[in-house]
């Protein structure tokens, strides 16, 4: 049963059709004292909560009766349903156990979607399984790891994935959160709909709309064909926000709103138009510092993560080590024509020991650099360690200037170039070779204005 609370009879009788249309047993109730008396007698499944009440439009009342709720059942999900003008409000609420919040007027279509994903999260159970358990239910082919860490992620992406629950996905560079994020697209009910990846680090401040929104012919100087923004392509699918931790402010205003109505312009043109898209975030940086640094949206970061996926460190599961390494070798020995090759267990054990701060990406880099160097066919420590010690961008080829030579910031653009031209222009491996985030690289090269054709890693 659902119970919605509102003050307002025209609200009350349009969510009770709206919700009975659908198939589910709904209740109202006007005010607190009757919201109470039916939480205790009917127990309900997820409540519908207005947070302004005729007696008091400052939504003391509303948060007051959301902490009761939870007091008497801190387990029922809360949709709360308010205004722009009261966003501040509605994160208050999220703050007090409140699951997700919606805007009036609100859209039919993502109210229910919110009330199927929040109902469809409690009927789910974590069941501990193995990884072979795991593998019989949901596609995780692309996914390598035993670890017990990885085994609880894996369980609650399969759990969370036909759902339709925005996800945040957090960890360290290199361990994998495009992966997860496609894996969590590939179990879901949206899986043979679209599949768009955007790096908003990448992304300029001044391009952000055009990126995402898409423009018409003529809506500004370079405008010469109209063009179709990410969220359009991701239309009935899902979309990949990497890197949400870098978007600059008023970026972030623009995309709380279409997250928040499902609705967008597109740039030069002022018809309004909707999306129905799965939305998962991705960041390597704490967003609750940056909250609390006022440099990323506290709405924001509530509207992203209805569900946090935190993934560990390589470092933090060594177990997987052998497994990935593994992984790498029986790709390469196809790539390279070299069928015999192998790890010697004394390396294998010496690699499971090394802090990684690149992560996965780097293990893969350190494998394949040691058998392009390599000769033998078994891969020894002295192997691992001679190219872990090498910089990826040739020390021979790097002489530093004398003092007053160059500046600072021209070394800086010389180091970039040399770093694009060993990689090929792969971002992501000239970024670690740089000691920088994709996102970080992305913003040098805008800045210093640096040509390139970008490569796939």
């Amino acid at each position: 049963m659902i119970l919605v609370i509102d003050d307002d009879l025209a609200v009350r009788t349009s969510l009770l059709l709206l919700l009975k249309s659908e198939g589910y047993n709904a209740l109202c109730a006007e005010n607190p004292v009757d919201a109470l008396k039916i939480i205790r007698k009917n127990n309900p499944e997820l409540i519908i909560l207005d947070l302004n009440f005729s007696i008091d439009t400052s939504g003391r009342e509303g948060l007051e009766l959301l902490a009761e709720i939870k007091q008497v059942n801190q387990a029922i999900p809360v949709i709360l349903i308010t205004g722009w003008g009261s966003i501040e409000l509605a994160v208050k609420g999220m703050k007090l156990g409140a699951n997700d919040f919606i805007n009036k007027p609100w859209s039919n279509e993502y109210l229910l979607q919110s009330v199927k994903t929040l109902l469809d999260l409690q009927d789910k159970k974590t069941e501990h399984r193995t990884r072979k358990q795991l593998d019989k239910n949901y596609n995780f082919q692309h996914i390598i790891g035993e670890d017990p860490k990885m085994l609880n992620i894996l369980e609650t992406i399969g759990r969370v994935a036909p759902t339709d629950a925005s996800i945040l996905i957090m960890g360290e560079s290199g361990t994998g959160k495009e992966l997860i994020a496609e894996a969590i697209h590939q179990n879901s009910l949206r899986r043979n709909k679209p599949f768009i990846k955007v790096n908003l680090g990448g992304i300029s401040t001044s391009l952000f709309e055009s990126e995402m929104f898409g423009h018409v012919r003529g809506a500004f100087t370079d405008a010469r064909f109209d063009r179709i923004g990410r969220f359009e392509m991701a239309n009935k699918g899902t979309i990949f926000l990497d890197e949400i931790g870098d978007l600059d402010a008023s970026s972030q205003v623009k995309l709380l709103r279409v997250l928040q109505d499902r609705t967008y312009e597109v740039l030069g043109s002022s018809r309004t138009k909707t999306v129905d898209v799965r939305v998962v975030c991705a960041t390597n940086k704490n967003l609750n510092d940056m909250v609390s640094k006022a440099t990323f949206r506290e709405d924001l970061l509530y509207r992203i993560n209805l569900i946090t996926v935190y993934l560990p460190a390589l470092r933090e599961r060594p177990t997987d080590i052998p497994l990935l390494v593994n992984f790498f070798i029986n790709n390469l020995k196809e790539i390279y024509s070299r069928p015999n090759l192998s790890v010697a267990p004394a390396a294998m054990k010496w690699l499971q020991q090394l802090p990684l701060p690149g992560n996965i990406r780097q293990l893969k880099n350190l494998v394949e650099r040691s058998i392009l160097v390599s000769k033998k066919d078994e891969l020894s420590v002295d192997d691992f360690r001679s190219q872990l010690e090498l910089s990826p961008v040739k020390k021979g080829n790097m002489q530093l200037p004398g003092v007053g030579t160059l500046t600072l910031e021209q070394v800086e653009v010389e180091m970039i170039k040399r770093a694009m031209d060993y990689h090929k222009n792969k971002i992501s491996r000239a970024a670690a070779s740089l000691g920088l985030t994709r996102s970080a690289l992305y913003r040098r090269l805008d800045k210093y204005q640096i040509p390139y054709d970008e490569a796939e890693d």
